[in-house]
């Protein structure tokens, strides 16, 4: 794709001061403003090069995820390059890198277009095969086809329960276009919305469709998008400034790193979008480091943009100008709070401050900033492509739109997850990600990352939106949805994910810095059977102060994992502390190893036993020395007999 400021035929005259306003719409649905040969062929051109021409010529979809891509699928695509072209069948087949499906449990994952045979976890040796049966006579290679729990084989990917529960709007691209290629961002209908927003409305009107949508940000906030833009173009002075808070750093969250892989132009266009109506004409994108696929991408993207004009000055030749830096985040997970982000970029030690004044009055350099996350942006071009009125009808009333969500943990099917707002939890982890793992049974879910709180079996049908999991202690966060089975320990759970906080507290504020660690001590207590029932009304009593007294977000809801678990799961707390026992078997200090006597005298177990904690004679039952067991758990594991018990 080449530049919007150069001429594309002899009868244009676009230069760097006066480049085309037209370009995208000419280049895929044009000509528009010459319809010559010369302009004729070159559309041709640009076309095939995005698209398929027609039905003849089928694509084979490889996913490029870093699921994906850890597990081999760039060496895929070699193989198949050398099979396709051994058979001569280059004319009729492509073969495609993109980003993640989502389906990451599932990979290395291979899409077969446009039939839509989805095949999962193919392997080097596969490939062969899969050429001359699939692609020469035209036969499935069902052995490499998706199969649930019930034994059902899924040959076509949108029967796939993973993909027929979801509504993928704004990861409709993801897993579809080569995500390093402006050119089929454009064939999709990418930067069009830039090109309404440009021609078509004034700032003031971009604002009032994004209010009238009803976007809440989705960083975990929720709070509407329409009134933080207009915020900041009230805001008085001439530079203002637009972030994207890429600084996802919750366990188990990988929406924003998904996003930015697959789909980077999409945040671009929404930050330009975001700018024209701010204001502002530069941008930054703040991304962790740990992400090098998502700033490679990225890197990749904005150099596009630019080449393109569709960033710098005069874009599209409306006089608007907007350019965007890229900065990466030493990984500390404080700076994904706006106040300690805004700080790193200057410079400084990623530390929140006091708020207000807010950031849509002095943000960046003490500048108006819209500090939006990549969720957020990426709705932007979709939601001016189908209008506020018709954007704010997705989802539910007080939460329109849809959610991206990183479902792991126990369940099933793990992986990327885009639904509408007010879905329930028992729809998206039974329906889409198939129920719970290894037959067990459900035991929580913990929403919201380590700043959220765990819901229980009772919960599994309340609709997922930002109010109706906030009625229930729970956050929908970031996006990150961790299952648990009926074996997890929610008292581990707590302590857990308070470790995480506790590490990751800047220290600025005592609450936060002294609360919990003297928090982290008591759950430690517990969970080594050292605490008394006291323990347990001072872990409640620093849970109330941590979250009304601490500086930033970060420490007024880190006790929310402890609160929750503590509501619904009180019981667990007690018998640690008064039974000295823990229910699930988890926390290795309450748990003792027994063999019974029906132990066949094997000695697989006092082989493999680390400590030698075992003795018996063969085919006689063994017993294990209780002074000399670490509790490591090897015996059970090794076990065909089911002779070892954990009590």
């Amino acid at each position: 794709m080449r530049s919007l400021m150069e001429a594309c035929c002899q009868l244009c005259n676009h230069t760097p001061a006066t480049p085309c306003s037209k370009y995208l719409l000419c280049r895929t649905e044009g000509p528009l403003c010459h319809d010559n040969d010369q302009c004729r062929q070159q559309r041709q051109r640009f076309i095939r090069e995005v698209i398929l021409p027609d039905n003849s010529r089928s694509q084979i979809i490889v996913c490029g995820g870093t699921g994906c891509s850890s597990s081999g699928s760039a060496n895929l695509v070699d193989l198949l390059n050398q099979e396709i072209s051994k058979h001569g069948l280059g004319d009729v087949v492509q073969v495609k890198r993109t980003s993640c499906h989502g389906f990451c449990e599932n990979g290395p994952i291979l899409h077969i277009k446009p039939a839509g045979v989805f095949y999962t976890k193919v392997k080097p040796e596969d490939i062969k095969e899969l050429v001359t049966s699939h692609l020469i006579n035209g036969r499935i290679v069902e052995r490499l086809l998706y199969q649930d729990n019930s034994g059902t084989v899924y040959p076509y990917f949108w029967d796939i329960p993973f993909y027929a529960g979801q509504t993928r709007l704004i990861l409709r691209n993801c897993g579809q276009i080569n995500p390093e290629s402006i050119a089929d961002y454009v064939a999709v209908g990418g930067y069009r919305s830039l090109v309404k927003v440009l021609q078509q409305m004034s700032p003031d009107e971009v604002i009032e469709e994004v209010t009238l949508s009803g976007l809440r940000g989705r960083g975990g906030a929720g709070f509407p998008t329409g009134r933080k833009w207009a915020s900041a173009r009230k805001a008085p002075g001439e530079i203002k400034y637009i972030i994207c808070n890429a600084d996802e750093g919750d366990p188990g969250a990988f929406m924003d790193r998904s996003l930015l892989e697959g789909d980077p132009h999409a945040v671009l266009e929404g930050m330009l979008i975001a700018g024209y109506a701010v204001g502002s004409t530069r941008g930054y994108i703040y991304c962790r480091a740990e992400y090098p696929l998502a700033i490679q991408r990225l890197k990749i993207a904005i150099g596009q943009a630019r080449e393109a004009g569709l960033l710098g000055s005069n874009i599209l030749n409306s006089g608007f100008a907007f350019d965007i830096v890229l900065k990466e985040g030493a990984g500390a997970f404080v700076c994904g709070e706006g106040t300690a982000l805004q700080a790193s970029i200057e410079g400084l030690r990623g530390m929140p401050r006091v708020k207000p004044p807010r950031s849509t009055e002095k943000g960046l350099w003490e500048k108006p900033t819209v500090l939006n996350n990549v969720e957020t942006l990426a709705n932007i071009p979709f939601l001016m492509q189908m209008g506020g009125t018709a954007y704010g009808q997705l989802g539910t009333a007080k939460s329109p739109g849809t959610k991206i969500f990183a479902l792991s943990g126990a369940v099933t099917n793990p992986g990327l997850v885009e639904v509408p707002m007010g879905l329930t939890l028992r729809e998206i982890i039974f329906g889409i990600g198939g129920g719970i793992r290894d037959g067990k049974g459900f035991k929580a879910v913990q929403l919201g990352g380590p700043s959220g709180g765990c819901l229980t079996e009772q919960h599994l049908d309340l609709p997922v939106d930002f109010d109706s999991l906030a009625g229930a202690g729970a956050t929908i966060g970031s996006g990150g949805m961790v299952v648990m089975a009926e074996d997890t320990c929610m008292v581990d759970v707590a302590r857990f994910f308070l470790a995480f906080t506790q590490s990751e507290s800047c220290g600025k504020c005592t609450p936060c810095r002294e609360g919990t660690k003297r928090m982290l001590e008591i759950l430690e207590r517990i969970c080594q059977g050292e605490a008394e029932l006291k323990d347990l009304e001072d872990l409640e009593r620093l849970c109330r102060v941590v979250k009304s007294t601490s500086l930033c977000g970060l420490g007024q809801a880190c006790p929310n994992p402890v609160i929750s678990t503590l509501k619904y799961f009180r019981s667990e707390f007690l018998a640690h502390i008064i039974e000295k026992r823990c229910p699930a078997g988890v926390c290795s200090s309450l748990v003792k190893y027994s063999i019974a006597a029906n132990c066949r005298g094997c000695g697989l177990c006092r082989k493999n036993c680390p400590v030698g904690a075992i003795e018996g004679e063969r085919q006689q039952p063994h017993t294990i020395a209780e002074d000399k067991c670490i509790k490591c758990g090897v015996c059970l594991a090794q076990c065909k007999f089911g002779a070892v018990l954990r009590l």
